[in-house]
């Protein structure tokens, strides 16, 4: 069963003729015949009596039609219900964005571009701490942020909305020794200097290694995710950062840099990249088709 088959019996019940009907929806009368004769099969009854006087219901088909024109009067109201909504996703969408994210970003932007090109949307790479502070001051609607679980509690003015765990992970160069290796010990992490990314949530990682093991080589640290990743592949040092990036990362996907677990550490805290937003201000229509968009994004990406 399909909605064209109901469409055609709820027609022919209207003009009483299959021709007419078939004229009116542009489709032959051996189609619309075929396609009647295959719903009543379906169904185990018979929709409609034929003769040369005409095509009526039958006591049976009376009650279907019915609920065929029901159905296709909730269609109607479902698409035009879609089309104002869609139509009422107006004005502009700020979002704020940690580093190293875009990627994840790009096919939700160009969807999202795709279905409102009257929207103007702005995407802003920033750190944690400004983006939070975009939010307070309403530069930015939403924030796409990873953050430890245990931090969570002290942005009580602000919702969070989990959408992956984000665990921490070692950086290598595939040239590297360490590239041919699935795992890396903290006692040989600790042979080698680090390149850091400037964050609360990998300086609150190493702070734990430091403190469990002892103090780590970093070779220097930086706001930019470039010079990280150059230094990465370069084997100048080894980098840190989370989970969330691995599907997306160009450098990574084309195996320039390469992905290694710590063996003998679990993190103390739980941590997420997710969304966030001021309480005191409710998402629009356009933010909330923007995050279902990148839901559905990540769920590819994850599959």
């Amino acid at each position: 069963m399909n909605i064209e088959q109901l469409e055609y019996i709820v027609e022919v019940a209207k003009t009483s003729s299959i021709s007419i009907a078939a004229e009116k929806l542009h489709i032959s009368q051996s189609g619309i015949s075929q396609s009647i004769t295959s719903l009543e099969e379906e169904l185990g009854i018979k929709i409609f009596n034929r003769s040369r006087m005409g095509t009526y219901p039958t006591d049976e088909g009376k009650v279907i039609i019915k609920k065929a024109y029901e159905i296709l009067s909730n269609l109607r109201e479902l698409r035009q219900e879609a089309h104002m909504h869609k139509s009422l996703i107006t004005g502009e969408l700020k979002i704020s964005v940690i580093p190293n994210m875009m990627m994840l970003l790009f096919n939700t932007l160009l969807a999202f571009r795709s279905d409102h090109p009257d929207i103007h949307i702005e995407i802003n790479e920033k750190g944690t701490s400004d983006i939070l502070e975009d939010l307070r001051l309403q530069h930015a609607e939403i924030g796409l942020i990873t953050i430890p679980e245990d931090l969570l509690k002290t942005y009580e003015s602000f919702y969070f909305e989990k959408l992956l765990e984000a665990k921490m992970k070692v950086y290598v160069g595939k040239n590297t020794p360490l590239a041919f290796n699935g795992t890396i010990t903290t006692e040989e992490l600790a042979k080698y200097p680090l390149v850091l990314y400037k964050s609360e949530n990998v300086k609150q990682f190493v702070k734990e290694l430091s403190d469990k093991y002892g103090p780590f080589k970093i070779l220097f640290t930086t706001d930019s995710n470039d010079v990280i990743k150059r230094a990465t592949i370069e084997g100048l040092g080894i980098g840190i950062g989370t989970s969330n990036i691995v599907h997306y990362d160009p450098y990574i996907i084309n195996g320039d840099i390469i992905t290694v677990d710590i063996a003998d550490f679990e993190q103390k805290h739980r941590t997420y990249f997710g969304w966030i937003r001021s309480k005191d201000k409710p998402l629009s229509p356009a933010a909330k088709k923007f995050l279902n968009l990148l839901k559905l994004e990540i769920q590819k990406g994850n599959g």
